[in-house]
């Protein structure tokens, strides 16, 4: 039996204009025999609607220096590429994260596999970052510089040029270094009026200091 919920939309063959091939139907009463309705023809019929198999796949987490395994049940007609995101289901939260790595086997890496191949999916959390800023002074001594980490979403987007406040700092953003991890930007490092990245695609930020007391000798 099924535990599909009604509104689902799933792939089965219709009787009436696709009696080989699947089409995708909705599903309007859940069941043993849900009904259900073809969206190409309106043709509503009931039917079984077979379990999705799927897979256990282990995967680490990482999260501002620290990391849990978990495992979760994948589609076994699912593929999987570094840098693609998803959804982990842990007991602790939800936790959006992004595919730094996939592992076959020992010392077995790869960009992509199909999931019934992988035997550890790599992750980095990307909903909440830590992102890590290096400012220098006003008058540019770089001897003075300083570094910090602000904890934004990972949707925040910090943009070159732009001055932005976080509790007592103020700073301007002057460069972004992206991750190696992050889909494909004009350069590894952006540093012209207008420039954006998202938060989670930061390897750390370059800023001038706007804080007023930053540089006091007192």
């Amino acid at each position: 039996m099924s535990d599909t919920e009604a509104g689902a939309r799933v792939g089965l063959p219709c009787p009436s204009c696709s009696p080989a091939e699947p089409t995708v139907h909705e599903v309007l009463s859940p069941g043993g025999q849900a009904t259900v309705r073809c969206t190409e023809c309106d043709h509503t019929h009931k039917t079984e609607i077979p379990e999705e198999e799927t897979v256990a796949v282990t995967i680490v987490v990482s999260q501002d220096g620290d990391s849990f395994t978990t495992t979760m049940d994948v589609p076994v007609e699912s593929d999987v590429g570094t840098g693609e995101e998803f959804v982990v289901d842990t007991d602790e939260a939800l936790m959006q994260v992004r595919i730094t790595g996939i592992e076959l086997g020992p010392e077995n890496r790869v960009e992509e596999a199909d999931i019934t191949d992988v035997e550890t999916l790599w992750t980095r959390a990307v909903d909440n970052v830590a992102v890590p800023v290096t400012l220098h002074p006003k008058d540019g001594e770089a001897d003075q510089t300083r570094s910090l980490r602000v904890n934004v979403p990972g949707d925040y987007e910090f943009t070159v040029d732009e001055t932005v406040e976080f509790g007592e700092e103020e700073f301007t953003v002057e460069g972004l270094q992206i991750r190696e991890d992050a889909p494909e930007y004009r350069h590894e490092k952006l540093d012209h009026p207008g420039d954006l990245a998202y938060a989670k695609d930061l390897k750390r930020v370059y800023a001038r200091d706007e804080t007023l007391t930053a540089w006091s000798a007192w």
